[in-house]
Protein backbone atom coordinates (compact mmCIF):
# COMPACT_ATOMS: atom_id res chain seq x y z
CA UNK A 1 0.00 0.00 0.00
CA UNK A 2 1.46 3.34 -1.10
CA UNK A 3 -0.04 6.23 0.91
CA UNK A 4 0.28 9.89 -0.03
CA UNK A 5 -0.87 13.19 1.41
CA UNK A 6 -3.50 15.20 -0.38
CA UNK A 7 -7.00 16.62 -0.49
CA UNK A 8 -10.13 14.47 -0.44
CA UNK A 9 -12.88 17.10 -0.53
CA UNK A 10 -14.28 18.76 -2.57
CA UNK A 11 -12.21 16.70 -5.03
CA UNK A 12 -9.36 14.23 -4.66
CA UNK A 13 -6.01 15.86 -5.36
CA UNK A 14 -2.49 14.71 -4.55
CA UNK A 15 -0.36 17.48 -3.04
CA UNK A 16 2.05 18.99 -5.56
CA UNK A 17 5.24 17.92 -3.78
CA UNK A 18 3.85 14.39 -3.54
CA UNK A 19 3.12 14.42 -7.26
CA UNK A 20 6.74 15.24 -8.00
CA UNK A 21 7.88 12.46 -5.67
CA UNK A 22 5.61 9.98 -7.46
CA UNK A 23 6.85 10.95 -10.92
CA UNK A 24 10.53 11.80 -10.43
CA UNK A 25 11.61 9.67 -7.46
CA UNK A 26 9.32 6.65 -7.33
CA UNK A 27 8.84 6.66 -11.14
CA UNK A 28 5.38 5.16 -10.78
CA UNK A 29 3.44 4.28 -13.92
CA UNK A 30 -0.10 4.71 -15.18
CA UNK A 31 -2.49 2.22 -13.68
CA UNK A 32 -0.63 1.62 -10.43
CA UNK A 33 -2.81 1.55 -7.33
CA UNK A 34 -2.24 4.22 -4.71
CA UNK A 35 -3.98 5.79 -1.73
CA UNK A 36 -4.41 9.42 -0.68
CA UNK A 37 -5.34 10.71 2.78
CA UNK A 38 -6.09 14.20 4.05
CA UNK A 39 -4.86 13.33 7.54
CA UNK A 40 -8.39 13.76 8.91
CA UNK A 41 -9.52 10.16 8.65
CA UNK A 42 -10.56 10.18 4.99
CA UNK A 43 -8.93 7.84 2.47
CA UNK A 44 -9.14 7.69 -1.31
CA UNK A 45 -8.10 4.65 -3.32
CA UNK A 46 -7.56 4.86 -7.04
CA UNK A 47 -5.52 4.26 -10.14
CA UNK A 48 -2.62 6.54 -11.01
CA UNK A 49 -2.66 8.55 -14.22
CA UNK A 50 0.31 10.68 -15.28
CA UNK A 51 -0.67 13.84 -17.16
CA UNK A 52 2.55 15.60 -18.14
CA UNK A 53 4.06 16.84 -14.88
CA UNK A 54 0.93 16.00 -12.88
CA UNK A 55 -0.10 12.83 -11.08
CA UNK A 56 -3.85 12.36 -10.70
CA UNK A 57 -6.10 9.67 -9.30
CA UNK A 58 -8.80 7.95 -11.37
CA UNK A 59 -11.38 5.25 -10.63
CA UNK A 60 -11.65 6.62 -7.12
CA UNK A 61 -13.16 4.92 -4.06
CA UNK A 62 -13.46 6.95 -0.84
CA UNK A 63 -13.63 5.78 2.77
CA UNK A 64 -14.83 8.46 5.20
CA UNK A 65 -13.91 8.98 8.84
CA UNK A 66 -11.98 5.79 9.39
CA UNK A 67 -11.83 4.90 13.10
CA UNK A 68 -9.00 6.69 14.92
CA UNK A 69 -6.93 5.45 17.85
CA UNK A 70 -8.56 5.42 21.28
CA UNK A 71 -7.62 6.63 23.85
CA UNK A 72 -6.26 9.85 22.41
CA UNK A 73 -2.81 10.72 23.76
CA UNK A 74 -1.53 14.29 24.02
CA UNK A 75 2.09 14.73 25.11
CA UNK A 76 3.38 18.14 26.15
CA UNK A 77 7.17 17.98 26.03
CA UNK A 78 10.11 20.33 26.44
CA UNK A 79 12.26 20.27 23.27
CA UNK A 80 15.79 18.98 23.73
CA UNK A 81 18.93 21.01 23.05
CA UNK A 82 19.88 18.50 20.35
CA UNK A 83 16.94 18.83 17.96
CA UNK A 84 17.69 15.44 16.36
CA UNK A 85 16.55 13.75 19.54
CA UNK A 86 13.17 15.48 19.61
CA UNK A 87 12.72 14.75 15.91
CA UNK A 88 13.31 11.08 16.70
CA UNK A 89 10.58 11.30 19.35
CA UNK A 90 8.19 12.88 16.83
CA UNK A 91 8.75 10.06 14.37
CA UNK A 92 8.30 7.24 16.87
CA UNK A 93 5.38 8.80 18.75
CA UNK A 94 3.59 9.31 15.44
CA UNK A 95 4.12 5.66 14.53
CA UNK A 96 2.70 4.72 17.94
CA UNK A 97 -0.57 6.56 17.35
CA UNK A 98 -0.16 9.80 19.31
CA UNK A 99 -2.95 12.31 18.65
CA UNK A 100 -1.34 15.60 19.67
CA UNK A 101 2.05 17.01 20.65
CA UNK A 102 2.69 20.39 22.25
CA UNK A 103 6.16 21.79 22.85
CA UNK A 104 6.43 23.55 26.20
CA UNK A 105 8.88 26.14 27.50
CA UNK A 106 9.78 25.40 31.14
CA UNK A 107 12.12 26.86 33.77
CA UNK A 108 14.92 24.43 32.84
CA UNK A 109 14.32 24.27 29.08
CA UNK A 110 17.50 24.08 27.01
CA UNK A 111 15.91 25.13 23.70
CA UNK A 112 13.79 28.25 23.25
CA UNK A 113 12.87 27.88 19.56
CA UNK A 114 12.01 25.14 17.08
CA UNK A 115 11.30 24.86 13.36
CA UNK A 116 7.67 23.84 13.70
CA UNK A 117 7.07 23.52 9.94
CA UNK A 118 9.92 21.02 9.59
CA UNK A 119 8.64 19.00 12.54
CA UNK A 120 5.10 18.92 11.13
CA UNK A 121 6.45 17.61 7.82
CA UNK A 122 8.35 14.88 9.66
CA UNK A 123 5.17 13.88 11.47
CA UNK A 124 3.26 13.65 8.19
CA UNK A 125 6.05 11.55 6.70
CA UNK A 126 5.94 9.17 9.67
CA UNK A 127 2.14 9.02 9.40
CA UNK A 128 2.33 7.95 5.77
CA UNK A 129 5.05 5.40 6.53
CA UNK A 130 2.89 3.83 9.24
CA UNK A 131 -0.29 4.10 7.11
CA UNK A 132 -2.11 6.53 9.42
CA UNK A 133 -5.12 8.36 8.04
CA UNK A 134 -5.16 10.76 11.00
CA UNK A 135 -2.11 13.00 11.30
CA UNK A 136 -1.13 14.17 14.81
CA UNK A 137 -1.72 17.80 15.67
CA UNK A 138 1.66 19.46 16.33
CA UNK A 139 1.53 22.67 18.37
CA UNK A 140 4.26 25.29 18.44
CA UNK A 141 6.36 26.10 21.50
CA UNK A 142 4.29 27.66 24.30
CA UNK A 143 4.94 28.67 27.89
CA UNK A 144 4.00 26.04 30.43
CA UNK A 145 1.70 28.42 32.31
CA UNK A 146 -0.20 29.19 29.09
CA UNK A 147 -0.49 25.52 28.17
CA UNK A 148 -1.98 24.69 31.56
CA UNK A 149 -4.91 27.00 30.82
CA UNK A 150 -5.99 24.65 28.02
CA UNK A 151 -6.01 21.24 29.72
CA UNK A 152 -8.39 19.14 31.81
CA UNK A 153 -6.52 18.42 35.09
CA UNK A 154 -8.55 15.24 35.67
CA UNK A 155 -7.07 13.70 32.52
CA UNK A 156 -3.58 15.17 32.84
CA UNK A 157 -0.43 13.69 34.38
CA UNK A 158 3.08 15.02 34.87
CA UNK A 159 6.11 12.73 34.66
CA UNK A 160 8.97 13.97 36.82
CA UNK A 161 11.91 12.56 38.81
CA UNK A 162 11.52 14.41 42.12
CA UNK A 163 10.94 11.69 44.73
CA UNK A 164 10.03 14.24 47.37
CA UNK A 165 6.56 14.18 45.86
CA UNK A 166 4.19 11.21 45.70
CA UNK A 167 4.21 9.64 42.25
CA UNK A 168 2.07 6.89 40.82
CA UNK A 169 3.44 4.34 38.34
CA UNK A 170 2.35 5.04 34.79
CA UNK A 171 0.93 1.51 34.63
CA UNK A 172 -1.44 2.31 37.51
CA UNK A 173 -3.20 5.36 36.06
CA UNK A 174 -6.82 5.21 35.01
CA UNK A 175 -7.33 4.94 31.25
CA UNK A 176 -9.85 7.45 29.90
CA UNK A 177 -10.83 8.50 26.39
CA UNK A 178 -8.19 11.27 26.46
CA UNK A 179 -4.86 11.40 28.29
CA UNK A 180 -2.39 14.28 28.53
CA UNK A 181 1.14 13.64 29.82
CA UNK A 182 3.66 16.40 30.55
CA UNK A 183 7.36 15.61 30.11
CA UNK A 184 10.02 18.06 31.19
CA UNK A 185 13.52 18.90 29.93
CA UNK A 186 16.76 17.12 30.81
CA UNK A 187 16.92 19.14 34.05
CA UNK A 188 13.34 18.09 34.89
CA UNK A 189 10.54 20.41 35.94
CA UNK A 190 11.55 22.86 38.66
CA UNK A 191 10.23 22.41 42.19
CA UNK A 192 7.99 25.46 41.76
CA UNK A 193 6.55 24.05 38.55
CA UNK A 194 5.80 20.70 40.18
CA UNK A 195 4.08 22.41 43.10
CA UNK A 196 2.02 24.53 40.68
CA UNK A 197 0.98 21.42 38.76
CA UNK A 198 -0.01 19.61 41.95
CA UNK A 199 -2.02 22.67 43.04
CA UNK A 200 -3.98 22.29 39.81
CA UNK A 201 -4.79 18.67 40.80
CA UNK A 202 -2.53 17.28 38.09
CA UNK A 203 -1.28 13.89 39.23
CA UNK A 204 2.43 13.00 39.32
CA UNK A 205 3.67 9.79 37.70
CA UNK A 206 6.98 8.00 37.28
CA UNK A 207 8.20 6.09 34.23
CA UNK A 208 10.05 3.24 35.92
CA UNK A 209 13.04 3.35 38.23
CA UNK A 210 15.62 4.75 35.82
CA UNK A 211 16.03 8.39 34.83
CA UNK A 212 15.09 8.61 31.16
CA UNK A 213 16.14 11.15 28.56
CA UNK A 214 13.36 13.51 27.51
CA UNK A 215 12.76 11.85 24.13
CA UNK A 216 12.95 8.36 25.66
CA UNK A 217 10.32 9.32 28.24
CA UNK A 218 8.06 10.55 25.44
CA UNK A 219 8.46 7.34 23.46
CA UNK A 220 7.98 5.21 26.59
CA UNK A 221 4.70 6.99 27.41
CA UNK A 222 3.55 6.73 23.78
CA UNK A 223 4.32 3.02 23.63
CA UNK A 224 2.51 2.32 26.90
CA UNK A 225 -0.64 4.14 25.77
CA UNK A 226 -0.38 2.45 22.35
CA UNK A 227 -0.56 -0.89 24.15
CA UNK A 228 -3.92 0.23 25.62
CA UNK A 229 -5.28 1.49 22.32
CA UNK A 230 -8.14 0.20 20.24
CA UNK A 231 -8.31 1.12 16.57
Amino acid sequence: MKLFNGQIYPSVEIHEDEQQHIIKVLRMRDGQELFVTDGQGNLAKGSLKIEGKKAVLTQIEIQEKIADFSPKLHIAIAPTKNIDRIEFFIEKATELGISEITFINTDNSERKNINIDKIRKQSISASKQSLRTYFPKINDLTKLKDFLKTINPKKTFVAHCDNRFDRKNLQDIEITDEITILIGPEGDFSENEIISLIDLKIKSIKLGNQRLRTETAGIYASAWVYFQMKN
